[in-house]
């Protein structure tokens, strides 16, 4: 697998990759969120002019199988989304993406929000090194996000913000 910065014209190929990721929500009992249309490839530009996109691709340079968005939110690197294939699921590309991430930055911390009881949500996020935040630690930019996502319906399920911060050395 490589893992190199999406370009502006696999924008499209990009929502296709979330509309398929969102899938396996309906199997749990969360059908609107299978069902929830992806971000337009213009306002996914957005990370590509103010943020950080990255794409995870096949090992024969095919077409990408996961990626990750994230920009600047109150001093962190905000993850805003990070969506693998099914198909590919279970193979460390998530994790590979976040690490990358991490690896390439100057930011003193990692954000995100994510649903709290969905294994391949919070469980799995905390395998990577983030910690749940104490309501009195999420950040002004955290909270107008959360209240973004909870205008758009999805506090329907508990969620949360959550920090991770380098490695002490």
């Amino acid at each position: 697998m490589r893992i190199r910065a999406a370009k502006r014209d696999e924008l499209p190929l990009l929502c296709e990759l979330e509309r398929a990721a969102g899938a396996p929500f309906a199997a749990i009992g969360m059908p609107e969120i299978s069902e929830d249309e992806p971000p337009a490839p213009e306002e996914l530009a957005h990370y590509l002019d103010g943020g950080v996109a990255l794409v995870a691709l096949e090992e024969d340079g095919g077409a990408p199988v996961g990626y990750l968005l994230a920009e600047p939110v109150d001093g962190a690197l905000h993850i805003e989304q990070v969506s693998v294939h099914p198909g590919h699921a279970r193979q460390g590309i998530g994790r590979a993406l976040i690490e990358h991430l991490a690896a390439t930055t100057d930011a003193p911390a990692l954000t995100l929000t994510t649903f709290a009881d969905v294994p391949w949500n919070a469980p799995y996020y905390a395998r990577c090194g983030f910690r749940p935040l104490a309501d009195a630690e999420v950040t002004p930019g955290l909270r107008e996000i959360r209240r973004k996502e909870a205008e758009h319906g999805l506090d329907r399920w508990p969620r949360l913000c959550m920090r991770r911060e380098p490695p002490r050395g």
